[in-house]
């Protein structure tokens, strides 16, 4: 019901301005309601925001299409599922911050340690480097060392296993 309410709220175009976001937040009300829970953890409507591209190349095809909407549920449930899974590994991905920080409760770290693992966990891109530590805490790249070493000695952090320039830090499995 939700993607055809979207489809159509999308395609009526009611409004001067707002119908894609109304059609967004009218598709995750419909969720929710269908769901019957009080809490949801992920969003239709932020899954087709990161998907815009093939989201309005579906809604042509399917608006200029005959009245044949297969192609545009296909679409629409594909996103769901991706929505969803994006979800389990966001709730996932907490757990195992939440695990690791209860894992180490005891060990002492300062706060530009505190600062870069939990940016590690909190969806870090690419690697972490001495160079990327020290802009990262505004510090210089031998006391960026000297934290990564430290961490590394407590557990918290490893090394890579690259080596020269390409040496880089990863939180452990």
């Amino acid at each position: 019901m939700s993607a055809v309410a979207h489809l159509w709220f999308v395609t009526i175009h009611p409004f001067d301005d707002g119908n894609g976001r109304i059609g967004r937040t009218l598709s995750d009300m419909l969720i929710a309601r269908a769901d019957e829970i009080p809490v949801r953890y992920y969003s239709m409507s932020a899954e087709i925001s990161r998907n815009k591209k093939s989201y309005y190349e579906v809604l042509e095809r399917t608006q200029k299409g005959d009245l044949d909407i297969t192609e545009w549920m296909l679409w629409f449930f594909s996103t769901l599922e991706d929505a969803i899974n994006r979800a389990v590994c966001g709730v996932e991905r907490t757990l195992q911050k939440a695990a690791y920080w209860d894992n180490h409760h005891n060990v002492e770290v300062n706060e530009r340690q505190r600062k870069v693992l939990n940016r590690l966990w909190d969806g870090f891109e690419g690697k972490l480097t001495t160079s990327k530590w020290a802009r990262i805490c505004s510090c210089s790249q031998d006391t960026a060392l000297r934290d990564i070493n430290d961490l590394i000695d407590k557990g918290m952090l490893v090394n890579s296993g690259e080596g020269g320039r390409s040496a880089n830090y990863l939180l452990p499995k």
